[in-house]
């Protein structure tokens, strides 16, 4: 898997415990304290939040002396959009039957747009088949998707299909050379070697951070599998068991993690205490294992 980055975390933090609760402003200071236990420097986790503000995915206050941070409307659309995906049942399994296929043009002085059109596309399962067309299996809710994007979208700047395999014109070929298979295999099975062990949860002396670093793995591979027919893999497949694994340990992770969230919104509040664990919440963490060091 990949290494992990401060927007990664900081994208799972927030999508997972904030999105969906009145939890008001979070304090800058927490939020570098729950990055350092995943490694990631104080200098970098502001520059971070600044480029989240330059987006438009947060937005900053002042209370007193102390830095707080926001979700935008626009923040909580991208993230309520990727919740679903995160805590799908099946977050694997195509959307329905046959492919969807999208063709866009925008403007060459709109990079940015153009470049989160290419993200929301690719978190959707979609890669490039050809110049110009992206093809996704199954029936991509492509509404839904674009919808924090429709603003900022040129009219008719997005074509869409949905389309099924023709007879004498088997898409095999074309999946095998739109997706590297194996290289998604190889990601599911770091994510199992990371987090199917009980050690994984002692990869931070805070539950909280364990959480975070451990949906933002999730998020990057989810990313990374475009949920791809089962026809088009073997029978050992990792999907099924990278999904218990994370359930597994996210479940294990729940109680001890809120209750230090609690703490983290109301510092007069005392965390929980964690068993067989040394250090304060939120201190940079622990020398990881090798595995970890492999990310």
């Amino acid at each position: 898997m990949r290494s992990r980055q401060p927007k990664q975390l900081l994208l799972a933090f927030f999508g997972e415990h904030v999105v969906d609760d009145a939890t008001g402003p979070i304090r800058a200071s927490a939020l570098i304290g729950v990055l350092e236990g995943a490694g990631i420097g104080a200098p970098a986790t502001r520059a971070t939040l600044d480029r989240l503000v330059h987006s438009g995915i947060l937005v900053r206050s002042r209370s007193g002396r102390e830095i707080r941070f926001s979700l935008t409307e626009h923040g909580v659309a991208v993230l309520r959009e990727a919740t679903h995906r995160v805590r799908g049942p099946r977050p694997f399994d195509p959307q329905g039957e046959g492919w969807t296929l999208v063709t866009f043009s925008i403007p060459e002085g709109q990079r940015t747009l153009r470049h989160r059109l290419r993200s929301t596309l690719t978190w959707e399962g979609f890669a490039p088949i050809r110049d110009g067309l992206w093809l996704a299996p199954g029936e991509v809710d492509l509404a839904g998707s674009l919808e924090p994007l429709q603003q900022d979208l040129p009219p008719n700047a997005v074509v869409a299909f949905h389309a099924r395999e023709l007879a004498g014109f088997p898409i095999g070929d074309s999946v095998r050379s739109a997706w590297d298979v194996e290289a998604i295999r190889r990601e599911h099975l770091a994510f199992i070697e990371i987090w199917g062990e009980p050690t994984a949860a002692e990869l931070a002396p805070s539950a909280l951070t364990v959480r975070t670093m451990l949906v933002a793995d999730w998020l990057a591979l989810l990313r990374a599998d475009p949920r791809l027919p089962r026809e088009f893999m073997d029978a050992q497949w990792p999907a099924a068991l990278s999904a218990e694994v994370y359930r597994r340990m996210h479940d294990s992770l729940i109680e001890a993690s809120e209750a230090e969230f609690a703490a983290l919104v109301n510092p007069r509040a005392a965390p929980a205490p964690r068993t067989g664990r040394a250090g304060p919440p939120f201190a940079p963490s622990p020398k990881r294992s090798a595995a970890a060091h492999r990310r």
